[in-house]
């Protein structure tokens, strides 16, 4: 049947009739060439309007709906919708693809922008967060990302005049972007009392940092920074949705229909109203307009683009029109003329030339059109509505025939009879109707039947019967006109039908896929003529099948281009063209048909490139005419890959069996074995189901794969080396052009491609994150700079690689069917090919995308499967190996002939400098010239060619050729049996390396003297391998099964092997010749045994479940063992041959006794005693330790023991093998283990003197030769990982300040909570009580006092407008390390303390500060590379890593200008606890304080990461790179060391290996270079510990540093202070000598957190948050920093004169500063913590109020004691003296205010306190007469009581009249607008008024310190925000004469003094 290939015509799209305005704006351009770009569905068009002719760009796969034009007008980026949506870059002129850009955005990309010199484009998302997105396009790479807005955003926008900034805008709000680094922050407008605030629909940025908006009411808003400045009101009268900046100004358009041009300044220059024009109707609404020199393109809602000339206005000129919002379904074409008409729910009627491309009549009708048609004649329309009615037409002029209405529901389809009497009307309601044209449309029959809504109609050609389909599928038939149904066979078959336009029937099956019962084909139109069928779907599909096409799912060829529901298509009446129609996209799509044709007009319409395929082969059908797959390619296509388990996942498996271990982690438990194995070489070659693995390197060594093992084969000496960084199943291998590196891609659940070197065998780059299950093909570009992988994920993704950076350049879906090669253009690196089953691809890269173009086959044959390929000696040249032999040859995408190579498969092919190698199935090498004229030679393999030099023996003749490889002379060849070759070029065969053929690996057993072993495998072979140099295969034996065991005799004579059908045999050891066979049961023979000693009895084990016992002389079977539940897994004897031990796969141990069989009980403690002959059981006390923590999920498979009884090897499903020390006694052994098996382990042996352990895998059927090392051996070499399953808690050593540190958890700004336990309803929340006497306006009462007393009296007031950061007393030393540097030859020095980075000058104590963070900086480093001077990291407290603006980062900066360089957000959710750069500078390390503590590397300068990966489950503390290297760096923490090495954008670690001290425990190390918590420093060797520095410190070594220049290290630790010791001391290189240096600090331990040298000098930041200075020549100490320990600082004075003031903390002291002199002046430690301290106002007396109630007055001069008193058990809140200084007021959190009479004397008996405070009390003030007193509380309350009686005044009017001394009150209706709208958790904690009583500045606990104007009554009033705290300002001051603020920060314990700048006069 022919149906089963697609029809070999063709539809090229010829023109499309419409425009997308609905739900789109700015998307309608002039390009460069003057054409108009803009899209209707899924389709680009390029619209000449000279010559009116369109182009196409059909990249896209779904609706577009956003367009930008590069400012080079020809290149275009659009975004469509989808689930996957991307943007397409595309060239206007030739419409072809130039980038695709995927991958991050979901739902669809709302709006898109280039920047001014084209380089970068910005993208809006349509995800819940509106994600933003900037991407460097050309590479397809994404630079930036953030979180745009909660609500839609409209228009975005780079600013033309500012690099690195943009704007964008939408619902209710505007924001301005700066992009600097990775990181992306926004700053949303300023709307102020300027305008409203409301959506903003588009803008247009121009210069001084000016910004046009248009907003929904019509107005311009106009910005200036990010404020709005004015409004440009009514320029529009309804919504602005288009803006287009100009030369010459702006063009706006709008709701309203009409366009306004604007001059550059934004003055009107004209406004075009198009409502008014002739063209114009009511409610046209413009969405898009352009301007470009005397042109105006307009496109509107309504699907219409305009062009106006400027200076005929009036007179726009209609250029493209289509249908408007709502669904198009009615399609007709004209009987004789080239016309179509078209009806749609917009009511609206019309009729298209298809000739002229051009819309000739409209009508616009009452109702909604659903169908229509045309009379035969070509005079009537019928058109059926909505609402059940039709009315017909006169085509000629549009009037009205008639209107019938006879129904009540939707009329779906009506078609005039081919005679023209009748018109058929089918309704929804499941009715068809017919009417007699003649009879003025008179009803004259009704067919019923239908149960469903009628979808289609067809006449037959003598109008007798007529055909319908229903809603469920149904065709029915019915006699005409009376509508008989028809249900006679014999009469349907002789009816010829009209036309075909019914889905159902059996002419149209093939339409409908084999096994679907969908019924999403909306419409068919069948060609008789052409014998072909057009259909249209529900997925914006227009389809070709052969017609008529009877057999389910034929072939077809599909073109894309509508977006979702094609609902109408039709031929035109000449079969020229398809028209199709769109529902959503109302849009009128003509094809062209193009018959069948011959190739070579094929040459001018290559194939449709696009991303989805048009040539397609979605279809099922059985190709009758591809051949049967060749046997071994099914085979292959079965295999998967799929694994249980992934290595990846053991991590998480080990997490979650975590409780497990906690019982068994208490226990001691045996360290690993000291002996270790070494891979000393590998019997296998991986060829049953790879291909084109094997190669020669650049010095001739081979190199190719087996198992998880990369090899390279030393063919002169017979060695091999590995490659072990895979850690499974190597499954592809690709060389480099140098021959020198190699790529090989592997199985995994995140596979990775690992590009290593052959002569170091390290690996350069680490590619993973595209691929899933695993990589099947891999490939180097001709300059080597590139690599292409193919995934075996169900899409086999093909990815491009820069494998050196190790970043992805593109990637795309490969194909549904396996691909078996991808090879890359040796010309063109952007070209690749892929082949594989029935596909041939040619790719080109596109930026971050791959566009594929099928290979076109033509007449020449079919598509077949494709094995292999190579380039030939043009870029278009392409050669290909196919499955049925033949080679194809290619040229461009054209197959152009095939010539026939093989028998069977073309497996492998090669290209040479003058031709081609291929090789098959039929185990030929054939030779060509380089045309594949002629077949220059052949080899056949043969045994008979075998050279004498062979390490082995050929099984069989003319093996499959798997791989093939020139050079040295030879020919390099690989079987599908897992042999490799060498052919010299006369002819012998050399044999290098062998292994097992496809099949499982079971049996292994070694010589009782000899070093040999036999195996037995699946592939029903016996073999003999020689384990000694020769390494070969010595002999070699087919058996009639398959075998699972074998073992030789004690003397060695004898091997007996177990089959797989239940028999066994014994052979002679030397000949493998049979002595003896038996067959006594059915099932698997699972294992096999002598006895020890004369070896007389022989046991064999089955899965029979039963163990027979034969005596070896007699040949007879003496014993049964019964009595096992499931089948045998081991056995093993005793040494006296008398006792079997056996375990089963119920993991029962049993005991026989032999040989009779006897089942013995032996207790488990007996069992160790007895001496067993061999160990190989699994199960049992003394092996409990090796079954690992994840045992439910993986099987050990095979143990064995060595002869000392020292070392038991074990081998298990995920292909570790591993050695414990015997006994393994207990839980969880701890073990060494080795990864180079890919699966299943089964089996494991020591060779007779222990000297190599053999290794089976199972499903990688290799034999591993393993060196056994003893411990004295391994000393030179580096050993291997010594690990178990879970970490021992035997950690050495404990401290209160790591512990904290490691507790600490960090919260951000805008989490914090408030840090007094307030209640009660907040000030801005509460209801105003309305006072009693409201004064009349015009009052003759005295005017109101003032509400402060003024302190600077006769000086003009002048309010405070902004406040500068001048000072900061802190550091952050108690949790962060290495954070103090010098700077400028140690002038200076940075650190930082809350959020901001101090640079402090040490000759002059004056400070700068770095701002930019919004929250706490953890980290501090600076660049030491001489070219970047001055540059600091900083990182940050964030919370999620959203890369919203409150993420954690990084920020890069220059320390002397304060320049922001870079910021780098990461995604280090929680926070970055450490930063170093690398040895050039340019990158920089970060690690993250999540709970995987990431560790990231980035190239900061572009703000690109470059790798990332967890780095610990335990906290990380620093992570620093090596001095002199980009590449290594190292991370420690909570017990972990770790050695990084960065491998293009992979990280590799190795864990710090402590086996080789005795007696070395992991510990906490808390430093680099390194330094652990018991005060020990470990020096290191690579990863290797060499030696231990015990008790460099008493205490933890928290900080070290060491320059390049002399290598000197110094060390920092928690220490006291003794003779001999001190906390910093200098060492020399090897750590061998030191100095101490003491701290002269006063302090009982001092605790160092950062060290660092500069000239001489030891710079020391402390846990105390000093920082010292230390001379080296002297030891002399001077202290530059000081600051409080611990916070909050709760208590802060001021000094009523002089600039000083106090503060005292929870640290138990009170400090002095001095302003003017920059530091601290004295300091009072005071034992206890002290809460409130307070200047008596002379400033001669202190009053100081502590935490645990008491209260102490000094005298300022000589700081004694004046008094003390403690009436108080809680803490005491505020402290004051009455402006008199006769009374001392003091608050506690006891609700109570005391009043004590100073001038009685330093007794302080309390005089009287207030009564009835309901909460406790936050802050006090004094009236100026000294008379009252007002209180504020917890519970947001304020009181004001008399003074001393403490009676509680309640008269509003006598409070409103006091002047107040000071006000410090957060509380009161004066104060009430400093409460924000977003403090339900936090609340603003401490305020202060100046002394000129016009400024107020408050302190919150988000750590902002704000200036208001006082008083500010109203709610939520203007203020100025001031940033640098952490959490929680706990109090603010102003200085003496309003110079300075001064405020206290409580999480960060730093005092910040900001400079007051007072407005002008």
């Amino acid at each position: 049947m022919a149906a089963r290939s697609a029809p070999s015509c063709h539809l090229r799209l010829e023109w499309v009739y419409g425009y997308r305005g609905h739900q789109c704006r700015n998307n309608l351009y002039y390009t460069a060439a003057k054409e108009i770009v803009y899209f209707v569905a899924g389709v680009g068009v390029v619209y000449s309007p000279r010559e009116h002719r369109q182009k196409f760009y059909r990249g896209h796969s779904d609706d577009i709906i956003s367009l930008a034009l590069h400012p080079d007008r020809v290149l275009v980026a659009t975004g469509q919708v989808g689930k996957e949506p991307y943007i397409c870059v595309w060239d206007s002129y030739t419409v072809q693809t130039v980038s695709v850009l995927k991958d991050v955005h979901t739902h669809g990309i709302a709006c898109l922008a280039f920047d001014l010199d084209g380089q970068r484009l910005v993208s809006v998302g349509l995800d819940s967060k509106n994600a933003v997105c900037v991407w460097d396009w050309k590479r397809g790479k994404m630079l930036s990302m953030a979180p745009g807005h909660t609500d839609r955003i409209f228009d975005i926008s780079w600013d033309l005049y500012q690099p690195n900034k943009l704007v964008s805008c939408g619902v209710k709000h505007i924001k301005f972007w700066s992009l600097c680094g990775n990181a992306l922050t926004p700053k949303r407008g300023v709307f102020g009392k300027t305008g409203d605030l409301q959506t903003i629909l588009c803008l247009a940025c121009a210069r001084d940092e000016l910004t046009y908006s248009g907003a929904l009411n019509g107005d311009i808003y106009v910005w200036k920074g990010i404020n709005l400045i004015r409004t440009i009101q009514g320029a529009h009268t309804a919504g602005i949705f288009s803006m287009n900046a100009c030369e010459e100004g702006f063009a706006t358009g709008g709701r309203d229909g009409c366009i306004r041009l604007w001059d550059l300044t934004f003055k009107p220059i004209t406004v075009i109203d198009l409502r008014e024009t002739e063209q114009g109707y009511k409610g046209l609404s413009v969405r898009s307009v352009c301007w470009r020199g005397d042109h105006i393109l307009v496109g509107t809602q309504d699907s219409e683009i305009f062009e106006i000339v400027v200076h005929e206005r009036n007179k726009p000129f209609l250029i493209m029109q289509g249908h408007c919002e709502g669904e198009l379904w009615a399609l007709a074409v004209h009987p004789t003329k080239p016309l179509a008409v078209t009806g749609s729910d917009d009511r609206s009627v019309r009729i298209w030339s298809l000739v002229d491309h051009a819309l000739i009549a409209r009508c616009n009708m009452e109702e909604p059109i659903r169908c229509a048609a045309v009379n035969v004649d070509g005079i009537h329309l019928a058109l059926g509505m909505k609402d059940g009615s039709f009315t017909v037409l006169r085509v000629r002029d549009m009037t009205e025939v008639v209107h019938i209405k006879d129904r009540k529901e939707a009329i779906h389809e009506l078609k005039y009879s081919p005679d023209g009497t009748y018109l058929a009307v089918g309704c929804n309601d499941s009715s068809v109707d017919i009417y007699g044209v003649a009879q003025r449309y008179k009803k004259v029959g009704e067919c019923v039947g239908s149960i469903s809504f009628i979808t289609h109609l067809d006449w037959s050609s003598d109008s007798r019967y007529l055909q319908t389909n229903d809603g469920n599928g149904k065709r029915l038939l019915f006699k005409m006109p009376g509508g008989k149904e028809v249900t006679s066979k014999e009469e349907m078959k002789g009816i010829h039908w009209a036309s075909w336009t019914c889905v159902s029937g059996l002419e149209v099956n093939g339409i409908w896929p084999k096994y679907s019962d969908i019924n999403d084909i909306n419409s068919v139109d069948g060609n008789y003529v052409g014998q072909v069928l057009v259909t249209a779907d529900d997925y914006g599909v227009v389809k070709l099948f052969r017609y008529p096409c009877l057999r389910k799912g034929a072939k077809f060829r599909k073109y894309i281009g509508h977006s979702a529901h094609v609902t109408n298509v039709r031929w035109s009446h000449d079969y020229q063209w398809v028209i199709s129609i769109g529902g959503a996209d109302h849009s009128v799509f003509q094809w062209k048909f193009v018959p069948e044709r011959k190739l070579k007009d094929a040459l001018h319409i290559a194939p449709q490139e696009s991303l989805a395929e048009s040539n397609s082969d979605d279809s099922d059908s059985d190709l009758s005419d591809v051949p049967e797959l060749d046997s071994e390619i099914e085979q292959e296509t079965q295999l998967t890959y799929h694994r249980q388990v992934y290595k990846e996942d053991l991590p998480q498996l080990k997490e979650q069996c975590k409780e497990k271990q906690k019982s068994a982690a208490s226990k001691r438990r045996e360290r690993a074995p000291g002996n270790s194995i070494r891979l000393h070489f590998i019997h296998g070659y991986r060829g049953y189901d790879c291909r084109s693995n094997l190669f020669y390197t650049q010095i001739g060594e081979i190199v190719y794969h087996v198992a998880a093992v990369g090899v390279i084969y030393n063919r002169q000496q017979n060695t091999q080396r590995f490659y072990l960084g895979h850690d499974d199943d190597i499954l592809c291998l690709a060389i480099h052009p140098l021959k020198d590196y190699v790529a090989t891609g592997q199985v995994g659940r995140d596979p990775s491609v690992h590009v290593w070197d052959t002569e170091t065998i390290k690996p350069l780059s680490i590619l993973k994150g595209y691929h899933q299950y695993g990589v099947c093909a891999v490939d180097f570009s001709a300059d080597g700079k590139r690599l292409a992988s193919v995934g075996i994920d169900d899409s086999h993704t093909v990815v491009l690689w820069d494998w050196k950076k190790g970043e992805k350049l593109s990637v795309a879906r490969g194909s549904k069917d396996k691909i078996f090669v991808v090879k890359m253009n040796p010309y063109v690196p952007d070209k690749l090919i892929t082949a594989g089953i029935k596909h041939m691809k040619f790719w080109r890269r596109a930026g971050g995308g791959l566009i594929g173009r099928k290979g076109y086959v033509g007449t020449l044959g079919r598509s077949d499967t494709m094995m292999c390929a190579v380039y030939g000696w043009t870029e278009e040249m392409a050669f290909s190996g196919t499955s049925t032999g033949d080679v194809c040859i290619w040229r461009d995408v054209f197959l152009v002939k095939t010539v026939k190579a093989h028998d069977g498969p073309v497996f492998s092919m090669h290209a040479l400098e003058k031709g081609f190698v291929t090789g098959g199935k039929d185990g030929v090498v054939a030779l060509w010239d380089d045309s594949f004229e002629r077949c220059l030679k052949t080899y056949a393999i043969k045994r008979a060619d075998l050279a004498p030099g062979s390490k082995g023996l050929l099984l069989e003749d003319n093996p499959s050729i798997r791989a093939i490889s020139l050079g040295h002379g030879h020919i390099l060849v690989g079987t599908k049996n897992g042999e490799i070759l060498e052919v010299d070029k006369s002819g012998p065969i050399t044999l290098l390396v062998q292994g097992h053929m496809e099949g499982e690996v079971w049996g292994l057993a070694t010589h009782p003297y000899l070093p040999i072993c036999a195996t037995v495998s699946d592939d029903k072979t016996l073999r003999i391998w020689d384990l000694s140099p020769s390494h070969c295969m010595l002999a070699v034996r087919k058996l009639k099964k398959g075998g699972r065991c074998c073992c030789f005799s004690p003397d060695g004579k004898a091997l007996a092997v177990g089959l797989n059908d239940g028999s066994f045999l014994m052979a002679n050891a030397d000949t493998l010749e049979d002595l003896v066979s038996f067959h006594h049961r059915k099932d698997i023979i699972s294992d096999i045994q002598f006895s020890p000693g004369s070896g007389k009895y022989l046991a064999v084990a089955s899965h029979d479940t039963f163990i027979d016992i034969y005596n070896v002389v007699s040949s007879k079977r003496v014993g049964i063992c019964k009595g096992a539940t499931s089948y045998i897994t081991h056995i093993d004897w005793d040494t006296r041959g008398k006792l079997l031990q056996v375990n089963t796969g119920a993991k029962e141990q049993l005991f026989f006794e032999a040989p009779r069989g006897k089942k013995q009980a032996i207790p488990s403690v007996e069992v160790e005693k007895i001496s067993w002959a061999s160990w190989t059981s699994v199960l049992g006390l003394c092996c409990e330790g090796i079954w690992p923590i994840i045992g439910e999920v993986t099987d050990v498979t095979a143990s064995c023991l060595t002869s000392d009884k020292m070392v038991l090897a074990t081998g298990d499903d995920l292909g570790f093998v591993k050695l414990f020390r015997y006994p393994a006694k207990g839980k969880f052994g701890k073990f060494k283990k080795y990864v180079a098996h890919s699966t299943h382990v089964t089996n494991v042996r020591w060779t007779y003197d222990d000297s190599m352990l053999v290794t089976l895998g199972g499903a990688d059927m290799s034999l591993m030769v393993w060196t056994n090392e003893t411990e004295s051996y391994r000393e030179r070499r580096s050993c291997d990982s010594e690990e178990s399953d879970i970490d021992s808690e035997e950690d050495g050593g404990y401290d209160s300040d790591v512990t904290r540190e490691n507790e600490i958890s960090y919260t951000i700004r805008a989490l914090s909570t408030n840090i007094r336990p307030m209640f009660g309803v907040k000030p801005h929340l509460q209801q105003k009580e309305p006072s009693v006497d409201e004064r009349p306006p015009v009052s003759r009462a005295p005017p109101q006092p003032e509400k402060l007393q003024s302190n600077n009296v006769g000086k003009k007031k002048r309010p405070i407008e902004d406040l500068v950061l001048e000072l900061a007393f802190g550091y952050r030393g108690r949790d962060c390390r290495n954070n103090v540097h010098y700077l400028n030859d140690g002038d200076d020095i940075i650190y930082h303390t809350a959020s901001v980075g101090i640079l402090h000058n040490l000759a002059t104590g004056t400070q700068s500060f770095y701002q930019e963070h919004n929250d706490d900086i953890l980290c501090l480093t600076v660049n030491q590379h001489p070219k970047f001077i001055n540059i600091v990291a900083t990182g940050q407290v964030g919370d999620s890593a959203d890369m919203s603006a409150t993420a954690p980062s990084v920020h890069i900066w220059d320390a002397v200008n304060k320049q922001t360089l870079s910021v780098l957000r990461c995604s280090h959710s929680k926070g970055v606890c450490s930063v170093s750069f690398s040895a050039t500078g340019k990158l920089l390390l970060s690690v993250g304080l999540d709970p995987e503590h990431t560790v990231t590397i980035w190239r900061w300068q572009e703000g690109a990461r470059i790798a990332s990966r967890a780095g610990h489950n335990q906290r990380i503390f620093v992570a620093e790179f090596r001095p002199d290297s980009d590449t290594q760096f190292v991370s420690v923490g909570i017990k972990h060391v770790k050695f990084w090495t960065l491998a293009g954008r992979a990280l590799l670690s190795k864990k710090g290996l402590l086996s080789t001290l005795e007696d070395a425990r992991m510990q906490t190390m808390l430093a680099v270079a390194f330094g652990t918590i018991s005060g020990d420093v470990c020096v290191w060797k690579d990863h290797i510990l060499c030696r231990v520095v015990a008790r460099a410190h008493n205490g933890p070594v928290f900080a070290m540093y060491t320059t390049l220049r002399d290598g000197l290290i110094v060390t920092g630790g928690k220490e006291r202070p003794s003779k001999e010791g001190g906390a910093v001391k200098l060492w020399d290189q090897e750590l061998r000598r030191c100095r101490a240096f003491r701290l002269e600090t006063g302090q009982v331990t001092d605790c160092v957190r950062s060290v660092c040298r500069g000239k001489g000098k030891i710079l020391v930041g402390t846990r105390n948050a000093e920082i010292i200075e230390v001379g080296e020549k002297n030891a002399a100490c001077n202290i530059l920093v000081n600051g409080h320990v611990d916070g909050p600082i709760w208590g802060l004075a001021t000094h009523p004169s002089r600039d000083f003031f106090l503060s005292a903390a929870e640290d138990g002291t009170v400090r002095l500063w001095d302003i003017a002199d920059k530091k601290m002046l004295n300091k009072v430690n005071l034992g206890h913590a002290a809460r409130t301290v307070c200047y008596s106002p002379e400033g001669d007396m202190v009053a100081i109020g502590m935490k645990n109630g008491e209260f102490i007055i000094l005298l300022v001069s000589s700081l004694k004691i004046w008094g003390k008193k403690r009436d108080r058990r809680c803490a005491i809140h505020d402290i004051r003296f009455s402006p008199d200084s006769r009374y001392l007021a003091v608050g506690s959190s006891e609700n109570s205010v005391d009043f004590y009479d100073l001038t009685l004397g330093p007794t302080l008996n309390r005089i009287s306190y207030c009564k009835d405070i309901p909460s406790f009390v936050i802050q006090m003030d004094f009236s100026a007469d000294s008379k009252h007193l007002q209180v504020s509380m917890g519970c947001y309350k304020r009181h004001v009581y008399e003074v001393p009686s403490g009676k509680h005044l309640m008269d509003h009017a006598v409070i409103d009249r006091i002047t107040w001394a000071t006000w410090t009150s957060i509380l009161g209706d004066e104060v009430m607008g400093i409460w924000s709208r977003h403090a339900e958790k936090a609340d603003v904690t401490c305020a202060c008024v100046s002394h000129s009583g016009i400024s107020l500045v408050t302190g919150d606990d988000f750590g902002m310190v704000k200036l208001y104007d006082f008083p500010c009554p109203e709610k939520f009033a203007k203020h100025k925000r001031f940033l640098g705290h952490s959490p929680h300002v706990t109090n603010i001051r102003f200085t003496s004469g309003d110079r300075h603020v001064v405020s206290a920060g409580g999480d960060d314990c730093s005092l910040f003094v900001w400079k007051c700048v007072h407005m002008p006069h």
